[in-house]
């Protein structure tokens, strides 16, 4: 350990520990003031390797003043952070301090820190960035030497992606000699994320250091009773197994991949918990008070169970957790292995973990992440091009910090990797934005933030502009919310406005693990009061993750080869075998569409395998043209293998309604006039600041800001179509909302390889997409449940007749 301090290689000695091979190729590199990339596998030490360049450099030079920024994802993650960094520094005897600082911390707490900064500072995206805002930001950051990104795969696609790298710059300008370093554990493409972490996307300025892989993970799928359900994707079905491995394990996290998944496990846990053993639950809708107290218990051994959603798939460290438990399909290898990896949380034990496959999809598709996991093949990585909303925040935010060079302010811009191709004139468009609001809103004094008081100099019109941006700063926007509190006052959580404005007095619904009874309506809040009685589950709306590419590729190879049939349940073998009997079975390079009539009705069913959010646009797209062609269209269905158009008149040739001209005509209408772009446009509205979600000491509702942007979309569609925000939420809706590059791939496939199947009755692969058909007819509850698992067993029976 020669060239540690001594304190420090007295601490590793104290444990009988050594620094590990990537821990010292870090501290090698800040001797040298290189930058680095860390991928090393979960329980490697890489926080640990993060810092110790920072504690050794503070151990041997003691300086006052900031000198390390760590930047995490989630807050949670800082908090976390902190707790296990001060416990080393304290035994080490460093007079180094460190904190947190995120949308939570106390404003005294800030206004402190900005006086008298901590050597380490934990923060997030959003709170980098504010701290950017402030006229002394130079002096704080005068001292800087490092700045550490934690999980840099969680963010740096996305647009708080887009904002850090913007802050980097900015640092950079303020600070040249600053090193950066990012860390994470799953990363397919290293390169791309050098590139993005180096200053002007200069790849040779960010150096790879590799972690030593860790054991194997232990992972395996739990089938009850060897019987997988034709339909549904919670899983639920396993409850009482997964409440018996729960007795069996330390502590256990169950991963959902939504929060109105993790309230329902939660509560199907806990009718199975006969034990009445110690179980949570935690979603990023919960109060920061009832996540915290979770987290602490959890981190103090108390909880046997935790049920979750993506708030915990990040870098908490509970050693004591020895089993995860995925209830339905993981989505992506990268995002599973990210999860397992929160079990042990060793390198050299295995990760043990367990998934849940809610259908008979999604086995395959849980066989293909193992397999894939096995491969060490992580999900593929696709940046693009960083989003003017979120430029448009970030000028605005280096304008109250003081006046700015726009020449010198764009050089600053285009070394942030996501905007290096930023054109002269996009820039301009960017600034004229912010001075005026667009030629549309130019007559509003409201909408004059900038003014160029000399040729290319340019600061903020007046005081109001800067407190304004401070208070609604940031990237993440969620939809209208509404508080649900007791009567005392004690808040549990937000629900959604949307799904708030369903309620009456008197309902009952199930949150924050309980059973809640709405006593009534306050402003913007639920008041509620505890129940024992059956409640409505809180549904959240929008992103559903779709099935990862790499994923869906090897669930079609396994429908295409049977040889690797034999691994599969009798269950699921047969399904395949009785479906290559009645029909055919997709192949890789083709688009299977089979049509058959059903009580009366007729439908039609595509097994594309591009996911949800795709699928869902096709359908809408598809029900159109069969609209326009005289089908009579009742509905469609979708998932993430395929979907199912239902219609009183037989599609007898499917080839027209795939047609690709479907992207040039009815795509483009379809987004215009659904409520899509609106949508979108209030994402980026708020974003970029022509919309405030607040005023000094008042919120505005969910209502008020929608209300707002929809004044303002109207205006913008009717009078400057080619404003830059329309364009920011077009480029938004054809993304991330559309996923219009795997619609596109879709469309391209149907018009070249189509294979189209006229069955007479039901199929057996079309019952998964049948029966969330009879899932969508019904009200939600236990009678729902029971009907329609009658009703996909008449289904089974007819399709599974050879």
């Amino acid at each position: 350990m020669s060239g540690l301090p001594a304190a420090v290689e007295s601490w590793f000695d104290a444990r009988g520990w050594q620094p590990r091979r990537h821990q010292l190729d870090m501290l090698e590199l800040a001797r040298r003031g290189r930058s680095g990339l860390l991928v090393a596998a979960t329980g490697a030490g890489k926080t640990l390797a993060g810092f110790l360049p920072t504690i050794c450099d503070l151990a041997e030079r003691p300086s006052e003043g900031l000198h390390t920024l760590y930047v995490s994802p989630l807050k949670a993650l800082a908090v976390d952070v902190q707790r296990n960094l001060i416990g080393p520094i304290e035994e080490m005897a460093l007079p180094i301090r460190v904190e947190t600082r995120t949308g939570d911390t106390p404003s005294d707490r800030k206004a402190r820190q900005r006086a008298r900064p901590p050597q380490i500072l934990l923060t997030t995206p959003e709170s980098l960035s504010l701290l950017l805002s402030y006229p002394d930001s130079a002096t704080l950051f005068e001292n800087l030497t490092t700045i550490v990104v934690d999980e840099i795969h969680a963010f740096a696609k996305e647009k708080r992606g887009d904002l850090l790298s913007l802050s980097l710059s900015r640092l950079q300008a303020l600070r040249p000699e600053l090193r950066r370093v990012g860390l994470s554990a799953t990363i397919s493409d290293p390169d791309a994320y050098r590139s993005w972490l180096a200053p002007d996307a200069d790849i040779d300025a960010v150096d790879l250091v590799t972690g030593e892989p860790g054991a194997d993970p232990d992972l395996s799928i739990l089938i009850p009773e060897n019987r997988i359900p034709w339909g549904g994707h919670s899983g639920r079905h396993a409850a009482r197994e997964v409440m018996r491995l729960i007795e069996r394990h330390r502590t256990t996290l169950v991963f959902c991949n939504t929060r109105s998944l993790a309230e329902l496990i939660f509560q199907e846990l806990w009718t199975a918990n006969d034990d009445a053993l110690p179980i949570g639950v935690h979603h990023g809708s919960l109060s920061l008070e009832a996540r915290r107290k979770v987290e602490a218990a959890m981190a103090a051994g108390k909880l046997r169970a935790l049920v979750c959603t993506a708030s915990l798939d990040l870098g908490i460290d509970w050693g004591d957790v020895d089993l995860v438990v995925q209830m339905g399909a993981p989505k992506g290898s990268s995002r599973l292995l990210q999860r397992i990896g929160r079990a042990n949380h060793r390198l050299d034990e295995p990760s043990r973990g367990m998934i849940v496959p809610g259908n008979r999809f999604e086995y395959l598709e849980a066989r293909a992440a193992l397999d894939a996991v096995e491969a060490r093949e992580l999900d593929p990585e696709i940046f693009r091009p960083g989003t003017l909303d979120v430029l448009a925040q970030h000028i605005l935010g280096v304008a109250c910090a003081g006046p700015f060079d726009e020449k010198v302010l764009l050089d600053e811009v285009r070394g942030a990797a996501p905007y290096a191709a930023l054109t002269e004139e996009v820039w301009r468009r960017v600034l004229d934005y912010i001075a005026t609001g667009g030629y549309s809103l130019r007559a509003y004094d409201k909408f004059k933030r900038l003014t160029e008081f000399a040729p290319g100099q340019w600061r903020v019109t007046k005081p109001a502009v800067v407190a304004q941006h401070r208070l609604n700063a940031g990237v993440i926007v969620d939809n209208p919310m509404m508080d649900v509190r007791f009567l005392n006052g004690r808040t549990l959580g937000r629900v959604e406005e949307g799904f708030g404005s369903t309620l009456s007095v008197g309902d009952h619904i199930f949150f924050a693990g309980l059973s809640l009874e709405v006593t009534r309506f306050q402003d913007t809040d639920i008041v509620v009061r505890a129940s024992s009685k059956q409640a409505r589950l809180v549904t959240y709306g929008g992103q559903r993750m779709s099935m990862s590419t790499h994923l869906a590729d090897r669930v079609r190879a396994f429908l295409a080869d049977n040889r690797d049939w034999h691994r599969f349940p009798d269950d699921v073998r047969e399904w395949l075998e009785i479906q290559a009997k009645r029909s055919i079975l997709p192949q890789p390079d083709h688009l299977l569409v089979e049509t058959f009539p059903f009580e009366g009705r007729h439908y039609m069913v595509a097994y594309s395998f591009e996911g949800w959010n795709a699928h869902q646009s096709l359908g809408m797209l598809i029900t159109r043209r069969m609209e326009t062609a005289g089908l009579k269209p009742l509905g469609f269905v979708a998932n993430d293998y395929g979907l199912a158009a239902y219609s009183l008149e037989p599609v007898t040739d499917p080839r027209p309604l795939f047609s690709a001209d479907i992207l040039e005509h009815e795509f483009v209408e379809w987004v215009e006039q659904s409520h899509l772009l609106k949508r979108a446009f209030r994402e980026v509205a708020v974003i970029g600041g022509l919309v405030e979600r607040q005023h000094p000491g008042k919120r505005k509702s969910g209502k008020q800001v929608s209300f707002s942007t929809d004044l303002i979309y109207d205006v913008l569609r009717k009078y400057e179509p080619e404003h830059l925000l329309l364009r920011a939420a077009w480029d938004d809706a054809r993304g991330r909302m559309t996923e219009l590059g795997r619609l596109a791939r879709l469309v391209e496939r149907a018009e070249a390889t189509m294979v189209h199947v006229s069955a007479e009755r039901v199929t057996p692969l079309a019952i998964p997409l049948m029966v969330v058909i009879g899932r969508e007819a019904l009200p939600p509850g236990a009678a729902a449940d029971e009907s329609l698992l009658l009703q996909a067993e008449a289904l089974a029976q007819e399709a599974m007749t050879v």
